[in-house]
């Protein structure tokens, strides 16, 4: 991959000033070797407001040519269905990118935009912040070093109560689906950190409580190509009642990651061994920037992959395989 051996802050370009991308921007003042250097936002006052604050140029149109100049990468927060456009582009004109989470809404594409990065020999990544969560990285240590014995079973719940009818995560066309897509995601990629590739998936779409276009409950069954079995489940209309958002069971003890604390147990000892500070979004967000930025400098090596992110869309999408023809499939037998 070409390092960035200048000795200067990396230069990043943020395309896409919403929800998240603000975050990002949050994130990115907290890497000491990088700036913000550009703004690329089709929406004028949004993209304004972040221009303004951070006194750097404001692009309309990601393809302007003057952009490749002035970035050395770029932090892709646009809707999904754009992500494969935009970071082509970047890729073809030599800039590195790191893209928000799906990489892409379709195999195909992601595939392209891995094999664009190999031949350009840029840097791809896709965000997926859980990797960067500190209580994750600890119980990664835990279950590989054998603290818990041979895993089992695995269990995630990302459930909380959010009006998805005017956003674009609940647009099929936009987003590429509903909950599965978006905050499964998340949970296929954690499960792939901790406990290696997926081998088959189930997935069942919910009650439409509220009524929209794609599903906003779903439930993710799972097997792993090292026979840990698991659940996943994903609403934007329930909350769950539960400590932990990830739990962790094997033969010889069993791990809970909190939001605001995590724990493991081994069996026949009756108190849990209390570890990390729990969940927090800029924090993560800013490990996962600074291990973006220490790569670019040859210093680190990516936490996730080109091959991640391609697998994260591969299992998705035979999620979404699965849940229409209501049948378990092996990864890979996609529509």
């Amino acid at each position: 991959m070409k390092q960035i051996l200048e000795e200067r802050p990396i230069r990043v370009g943020l395309v896409g000033a919403g929800r998240i991308g603000l975050t990002h921007l949050d994130a990115l003042a907290l890497v000491d070797d990088a700036k913000l250097a550009a703004v690329i936002e089709s929406r004028a006052a949004a993209g304004q407001a972040v221009a303004e604050q951070k006194q750097v140029p404001l692009f309309n149109d990601y393809t302007n040519p003057e952009i490749p100049s002035l970035v050395d990468a770029v932090v892709i927060s646009s809707p999904p269905n754009t992500h494969h456009a935009i970071a082509k582009h970047f890729l073809e004109h030599g800039v590195h990118v790191l893209c928000e989470k799906p990489l892409t809404i379709g195999v195909a594409d992601a595939k392209d935009l891995v094999a664009v990065a190999k031949k350009q020999d840029l840097l791809l990544m896709m965000a997926s912040k859980f990797r960067y969560v500190d209580d994750l990285v600890k119980a990664k240590s835990i279950i590989e070093a054998g603290l818990l014995g041979r895993i089992v079973l695995f269990e995630n719940t990302f459930c909380g109560k959010a009006m998805m009818k005017d956003r674009w995560n609940a647009q099929k066309e936009v987003a590429g689906g509903g909950v599965l897509i978006d905050n499964g995601t998340h949970s296929i990629d954690i499960v792939r950190y901790l406990l290696g590739p997926i081998q088959e998936i189930q997935a069942q779409n919910g009650i439409a409580a509220q009524g929209l276009e794609v599903e906003d409950t779903a439930r993710i069954q799972f097997r792993t190509k090292g026979g840990v079995i698991g659940a996943i489940d994903l609403s934007w209309s329930i909350n769950k009642d539960i400590e932990g958002y990830i739990s962790v069971f094997g033969l010889e003890g069993t791990l809970v990651i909190g939001w605001k604390g995590s724990r493991y147990r081994q069996d026949g000892n009756a108190q849990w061994v209390k570890f990390g500070g729990g969940y927090d979004k800029v924090r993560c967000l800013a490990k996962q920037a600074d291990n973006f930025v220490a790569t670019l400098r040859g210093k680190e090596l990516p936490l996730i992959t080109p091959e991640d992110a391609l697998a994260s869309v591969q299992v998705i999408d035979t999620a979404y395989a699965s849940m229409s023809r209501n049948n378990w499939l092996p990864v890979g037998a996609g529509p």
